[in-house]
């Protein structure tokens, strides 16, 4: 999608629907096992995550829903552009996830996807669900702030 490189890393995706759609308590760095023409289509920015989520199964953090287009150029060894993908993090992170998960009723989202020095890495938040009033107020905010930054605009 863009090719911002700031402090060396290269965002892919983002994930603005998540944004919309829930409250982000807390993120995380997570690491992606990819195969070689999947990567090429991620630099090609090729990848969606609109309508993604995370699961935990067997101690292992997956993602789901995540869209990568087959490569182009790519032939027997494309794979399934929606099949699940086991996200890298460490062993007590992902224990600390789950426990937090299962309190309190909260989901994963991934919210981005960036290069950082060469490697795919996924931010993953820690969402509560947004209510429709709170989604209506969030956007009724952004507009105040939009029209007030408008008006600063027009007086200088």
């Amino acid at each position: 999608m863009s090719d911002k490189k700031d402090n060396g890393l290269q965002t892919v995706a983002r994930n603005k629907k998540a944004y919309h759609d829930y409250f982000v308590l807390e993120s995380f760095e997570a690491g992606i096992e990819l195969f070689g023409t999947e990567v090429k289509s991620v630099r090609q920015g090729k990848i969606n995550l609109k309508d993604a989520w995370c699961s935990i199964e067997g101690g292992e953090l997956f993602v789901n829903g995540m869209h990568i287009s087959p490569y182009e150029f790519g032939n027997i060894f494309n794979r399934d552009p929606m099949r699940k993908r086991r996200l890298l993090m460490h062993k007590r992170e992902i224990d600390r996830l789950y426990g937090t998960l299962k309190q309190q009723g909260l989901t994963l989202i991934p919210l981005s996807a960036y290069f950082n020095r060469g490697r795919l890495k996924i931010q993953v938040g820690l969402c509560k669900g947004k209510k429709t009033y709170d989604k209506r107020e969030t956007i009724a905010r952004k507009d105040a702030e939009r029209e007030a930054a408008r008006e600063l605009r027009a007086r200088n």
